[in-house]
């Protein structure tokens, strides 16, 4: 084996990259074509390709981007008996909220819902105030890659949105700035490895990349299969952009409550069957 074969044979698919990439580019478009054409020739795999060009893309995004608006916050507010905002922490199946006294412009600090365990313990004492994390609030206009820095120097998770004249705009997450670089995240959801799940009232959850196929024949539905192949695509074909959570779409016989999306794709949706239609058993 001559000395070049022996070179290509040991090097990593970054050596090669790196060698590919000697022809300096001039600017951020001329950079992306040379990672496509690294992928043409097989330097790069599609989630490697994706990944890289999500690492270029949070250099340019806002906070205001990403976060989750305002009306859309899911909140505890301080006066609620634990009787009262527990169901709620249930439900929503958070691991952090808000905590708010009387506003959403006046936050208290933030829950964790591991944190409520305290209550349990002993209920006589309890005072949700005791158990709060500090709050962290951000500007919209903040980058995205700064916001990344930020949430790992101070380990937090969770930042409270402000805009110019110090109302709160929304929030966001780390989990939110790291899924625009890796695409979607397990969570505790998706651990289940199950992509329709009976919840309350009728209702399943749903995983956006569920095949419409599957979920005709769990649920009896009689959703087209031309217009898309997976759900999230036949929710944003006929909401016509990537929805945001709490957006709602019917479609034959189905109605659809976006539960969670970000900026690029729809993750989890609350599918119900229409009252005219005989609604199947979950099994």
């Amino acid at each position: 084996m001559d000395d070049g074969t022996s070179l290509s044979a040991k090097s990593t698919w970054l050596e090669r990259l790196t060698h590919f990439l000697l022809r300096e580019p001039e600017n951020r478009g001329e950079l992306v074509e040379i990672l496509h054409n690294a992928f043409e020739r097989h330097l790069l795999d599609a989630d490697a390709l994706a990944m890289i060009e999500g690492v270029l893309n949070v250099g340019d995004l806002l906070v205001r981007d990403v976060m989750l608006p305002r009306s859309q916050m899911d909140v505890v507010d301080v006066a609620m008996p634990p009787e009262t905002f527990i169901p709620f922490v249930i439900d929503t199946a958070h691991s952090r909220f808000p905590v708010i006294d009387g506003d959403k412009d006046n936050v208290l600090g933030i829950l964790l819902a591991k944190d409520l365990l305290h209550y349990y313990a002993n209920r006589q004492s309890f005072d949700i105030r005791h158990i709060l994390r500090p709050v962290v609030f951000t500007p919209e206009t903040k980058r995205l890659n700064m916001l990344l820095a930020d949430f790992r120097g101070t380990r937090n998770h969770m930042a409270i949105v402000v805009d110019e004249h110090g109302g709160v705009s929304g929030l966001i997450t780390i989990e939110d700035v790291i899924e625009q670089i890796v695409g979607d995240i397990a969570d505790e959801f998706d651990q289940t490895e199950l992509y329709i799940v009976p919840a309350r009232n009728g209702h399943w959850r749903v995983k956006g990349t569920t095949e419409i196929s599957h979920l005709n024949e769990a649920l009896g539905t009689r959703l087209p299969l031309e217009e898309a192949r997976t759900v999230a695509g036949l929710v944003i074909n006929h909401v016509g952009h990537v929805p945001q959570r709490g957006e709602v779409v019917e479609v034959e016989d189905c109605r659809f409550r976006v539960l969670r999306a970000d900026s690029r794709r729809v993750h989890t949706v609350a599918v119900q069957r229409l009252a005219s239609v005989p609604q199947a058993t979950p099994s």
